[in-house]
Order: structure tokens, then sequence, then C-alpha cells
């Protein structure tokens, strides 16, 4: 057995080229918090030229692998690695309707909460009213229907408390 055959590197699979192009990805998002260096089989060409002879067949391999994985885009042509076509497309839906209904972050780490209990068969139309109230307008951050009453998230726990009492108190 000829021991120089069996130090030279052959071509890899697509399978084990898929699995390079996977990890590098991974590799890129996890340094850099997104891929922007890697946007066809040719991006990828250095890495395997490294590890493996240059040449026609280690291309065609690449180009198979990147084809067959079929990776989402980004809208400037990157690859996604770690999402499919139809998480891809989920999230640019999600990005256009936040961007059109100007979504933003609010921060509730010091918000308080306060928990209304009430009967129930008269809840969704106590959590209607407290939403249209004029008296209650900005005194809460958001409120949430439970099983039994209303829990209110607010920045402001002892203004909202008192237009409570004053509201049940009458």
């Amino acid at each position: 057995m000829d021991l120089s055959m069996d130090n030279q590197k052959k071509t890899p699979s697509r399978r084990e080229c898929e699995e390079a192009i996977h990890r590098i990805l991974i590799t890129e998002i996890l340094q850099n918090g997104k891929n922007d260096r890697f946007k066809g089989a040719v991006d990828f060409m250095k890495y395997f030229e490294s590890l493996y002879p240059a040449g026609q067949a280690l291309t065609k391999q690449v180009q198979r692998a990147v084809k067959a994985m079929d990776m989402p885009r980004d809208k400037d042509g990157y690859f996604i690695a770690d999402k499919t076509h139809a998480q891809a497309d989920q999230d640019r839906e999600l990005t256009r309707v936040m961007n059109r209904t100007d979504a933003e972050i609010t921060d509730m780490g010091t918000a308080e909460m306060v928990f209304l209990s009430c009967d129930e068969s008269y809840l969704d139309y106590l959590y209607q009213l407290i939403g249209e109230s004029d008296t209650l307008s900005g005194k809460y951050i958001t409120m949430l229907r439970t099983n039994n009453g209303i829990i209110f998230f607010t920045d402001n726990r002892n203004s909202l408390e008192s237009v409570l009492n004053n509201l049940i108190n009458g």
C-alpha cells in the first residue's frame, strides 16, 4: 500500500461540505451577531482550499452543497443559516408590521403589578370598559385579563390604586 496516497486529501462529500458550511455560518453568527461575509459558494472556497486540493471537483462539490442546503437569504443577499425559509418569511412579515405600527420595546423593569379581582361573569365587559376609560388612560402601561380578574402593570402603583379605589367605592 502506498502511504503517499493515504496522506493525500480527497475531495469532501457533499454532506461533509454541507456540515462544514453550516459550522462556518453558525460560527460567523456567534462571533459577529450575523452573517455578513457569505453570499455564495465562492465565499467558502478559501476554507475548503485550505483543507483540500483546489480544483474544479472541489468547487463543484461546494456549489452542490450550497444548493442542496437551500438556505434563505437576508435583504442584502447573505445566507441565513439558523432559519428555514418559512421562519425567514415570518420574520420579514413581523419586521414589516412592527415598522408599520411604530412598535417599540417598553422597559417593564420598574413596573409594578396591581391585581383587580372581580366576578368572572363580568370580566370581559369590565376589561373593555377599563380599556376605553379616559379616567384610567395613562395610569397603567398594560393590562392582562386573567381567569378571575385583571393584572395591571404600572409605573405609578399608588395613583392607579387610588383611581381604582375611587371607582370601586363610587
